[in-house]
């Protein structure tokens, strides 16, 4: 059997439609993982749609992540020191390698 993370709600939308749905909860230990693979299912997706709503799911599980690693503070706070350092992608110079 295949198992994948889902977001919080689904098993109780799933059970407001009368079914009953086969799921357990993560350990602490396992959800690196999981959400590792979670991104790149939502890369995936985003990538073939390209949508806001896909880049929304990609966004919630970099935010899961954050928390998971240290908090979404400390992600900002690690995002703006490379902004800072480095700059952003807004500019869209492509390097020739």
């Amino acid at each position: 059997m295949t198992e994948k993370l889902i977001r919080d709600l689904i098993p109780d939308l799933i059970r407001a439609e009368g079914r009953e749905p086969a799921v357990r909860v993560a350990g602490p230990e396992e959800r690196l993982g999981l959400l590792v693979a979670k991104l790149s299912e939502e890369c995936a997706e985003f990538e073939a749609d390209r949508s806001l709503e896909e880049l929304a799911d990609v966004l919630e599980v970099v935010s899961a992540l954050a928390e998971l690693l240290g908090g979404t503070a400390a992600l900002e706070a690690a995002r703006t020191a490379k902004r800072t350092a480095r700059g952003g992608f807004s500019a869209g110079y492509v390097l020739r390698i």
